[in-house]
């Protein structure tokens, strides 16, 4: 799938339906937020949630006390759901509609949390095009975060085929440049009553 087409499949996808209404929500990303903690780099760190869209992972950053947070996601449709969702607050989130394989990014980040876009890239290009995006905006000694669909996961989201991980096999497509330091499992429960089950790996960068 093309940048455009895949555009068009995720700004469909946030129009057609209620973001609480889509698989992927969550009312609060429990793992995820653990996990931020778990880096022990604190408020002031700058945050980036790739693919982030219409999560409401930001509001509870925002209400945890953190500071320097970015949303990047490819529909703008996603981002307009946070942003009206958080009113006044949405003026303190950098919002970015970008594809983060394409991406050319400005600044650094202590920390990047993924849980919407890497299970999806199913082209080695895709995901060296990534992995190179991520090399270039995460700080030394940042620590990135990516939520996968869990190798005995669903085989594809949203009408489209995903790839599915454990912390080895994501770390070989990372490469050496990080070290796995932690992972946990989850069986999120969709809004539609359907379990699917997550992988959650932290890694730190060398």
């Amino acid at each position: 799938m093309g940048e455009s087409e895949s555009k068009q499949h995720w700004q469909k996808a946030h129009t057609r339906r209620a973001g609480e209404a889509l698989s992927w929500y969550q009312q609060r990303p429990s793992v995820s937020l653990a996990m931020i903690e778990a880096t022990g780099l604190g408020q002031a760190a700058a945050i980036i949630d790739v693919g982030g869209g219409a999560s409401t992972l930001v509001d509870h950053l925002i209400a945890a006390g953190y500071s320097d947070i970015t949303v990047l996601d490819i529909a703008a449709s996603a981002i307009d759901v946070a942003r009206q969702r958080l009113a006044a607050k949405a003026e303190n989130v950098a919002w970015l509609s970008a594809d983060a394989t394409e991406w050319a990014p400005a600044r650094r980040y202590d920390i990047w949390h993924d849980r919407a876009v890497f299970h999806f890239l199913t082209e080695v290009a895709q995901r060296r095009a990534y992995v190179e995006r991520l090399e270039a905006a995460l700080a030394e000694g940042g620590q990135a975060i990516f939520a996968t669909f869990a190798l005995d996961g669903p085989e594809r989201c949203s009408g489209l085929p995903v790839q599915r991980y454990d912390g080895a096999s994501l770390a070989r497509e990372l490469g050496a440049a990080f070290t796995l330091v932690e992972s946990r499992r989850e069986t999120h429960a969709t809004p539609g009553g359907m379990a699917q089950k997550f992988h959650y790996s932290r890694f730190a960068r060398r």
